[in-house]
C-alpha cells in the first residue's frame, strides 16, 4: 500500500538538523534578541529623562486640576482628568507651583532611571525576541500551525499596550488624583504628598506590567483552546468563577479602592467574553473525524 504525501511531513523531515546545528542556531537567536535589548536600553536610557517626564504628566494634570478645584471652588472628577490627558479640557499645567519628587539616595534616581531604561527596552525589544523565537520553532511547526502562531504574535503586544494605555489614561491619572485629594492644609499644619522617584517608578510600572499581562488572557486561552486542553462549553460553565478570579487577581494588583479594582475587573470580564467567542471559533474551524467528534489539533 503506497503512503500519501504530505508536504508538511514533508516540509519537516527536510528541516531536521543534528542537535549542534540547533544549538548554534539557538545561540544566534539569542545573541540578536540581546544585542535588540541592549539597543533599545542604551536608547531608553538616553531618553530616560523625557520618558520619566512623560510617565509624569498624569500625575501633573492630577495636581493642576486639584488645584483648579480649590482656586474655583468647583469640583472636577476622574472623567476630567481623562478629557485633560486626551487634551479634550485645557489644564493649565504648573497653576499650583511645581510638582515635586524627591529622592534621599546619591544615587537613587540613577538607578530608577535605569530600572525605567530595562522596563522600556523590553517593551521595544519584544517585537525582535518574539520573532527570533518564532524562527526558532517554526521549522518544528505544521504550516498550518506557523499561520496560526502568527496572529498571537501581533495580538499580545497589542494587548499589551492596551493595558498599558488603560493605565496610563485611567488609572495612573485617577490613583493621583485620589492621593491628592488626600492632602490636608489648615493653620499651622500641613499634609502634603511628596513621593519619590523611585516609588513612583515602581507604581507606574508595576501597574503596567500588572494590566499588560492581564489583558493576554484572550492569547493564552485561545492557545489553550487550539491545543484542546480547554473548550468553550468549559470557558461558559467556569463563567462564574472566572468572574471571582478576575475580582481576587483585580484586587491584588490595584490600589486598594474599589474604583480602582473595578477598572480593571470590567475590561477583564470582557476580555473573557471575547475569549470564549475566539475559542468557539477556533473549535468550529478545527475539522472532525469520521464519528463527529473534534479531532486534535494538527490532525487532520
Amino acid at each position: 500500500m503506497s503512503e500519501t504525501y504530505d508536504p508538511d511531513e514533508a516540509e519537516i523531515e527536510a528541516s531536521r538538523a543534528p542537535l549542534m546545528d540547533h544549538l548554534l542556531e539557538l545561540r544566534s537567536r539569542l545573541i540578536w534578541s540581546a544585542i535588540a535589548f541592549f539597543l533599545a536600553f542604551l536608547l531608553c536610557f538616553f531618553l530616560s529623562d523625557k520618558i520619566y517626564l512623560f510617565l509624569i504628566h498624569p500625575f501633573q494634570v492630577a495636581g493642576a486640576l486639584i488645584a483648579a478645584q480649590k482656586a474655583s471652588g468647583h469640583a472636577h472628577g476622574p472623567f476630567d482628568l481623562f478629557l485633560a490627558l486626551l487634551n479634550m479640557k485645557e489644564v493649565a499645567i504648573g497653576q499650583g507651583g511645581d510638582l515635586e519628587l524627591i529622592f534621599t539616595a546619591p544615587l537613587e534616581f540613577f538607578f530608577a532611571k535605569l530600572k525605567l531604561a530595562g522596563f522600556g527596552a523590553i517593551i521595544l525589544s519584544f517585537p525582535v525576541i518574539a520573532y527570533q523565537l518564532y524562527r526558532f520553532v517554526a521549522p518544528g511547526l505544521y504550516r498550518r500551525e506557523r499561520h496560526a502562531f502568527l496572529p498571537f504574535l501581533i495580538a499580545a503586544p497589542i494587548l499589551f499596550l492596551l493595558g498599558a494605555a488603560l493605565v496610563y489614561y485611567v488609572m495612573l491619572p485617577f490613583v493621583m488624583w485620589f492621593s491628592l485629594s488626600q492632602q490636608i492644609s489648615a493653620p499651622g499644619v500641613t499634609v502634603s504628598l511628596l513621593p519619590k522617584v523611585g516609588e513612583y517608578l515602581s507604581l507606574v510600572t508595576t501597574l503596567m506590567l500588572a494590566f499588560g499581562l492581564c489583558f493576554q488572557l484572550p492569547v493564552v486561552l485561545s492557545l489553550l483552546g487550539m491545543s484542546g486542553i480547554v473548550k468553550s462549553s468549559m470557558l461558559i460553565a467556569g463563567r462564574r468563577f472566572a468572574i471571582v478570579g478576575i475580582a481576587v487577581v483585580a484586587a491584588i494588583v490595584t490600589p486598594p479602592d474599589p474604583i480602582s479594582m473595578l477598572m480593571l475587573c470590567a475590561p477583564l470580564w470582557l476580555l473573557y467574553e471575547v475569549s470564549i467567542w475566539c475559542v468557539k471559533l477556533i473549535e468550529l474551524r478545527r475539522p472532525k473525524d469520521e464519528d463527529g467528534t473534534v479531532a486534535p489539533e494538527g490532525v487532520v
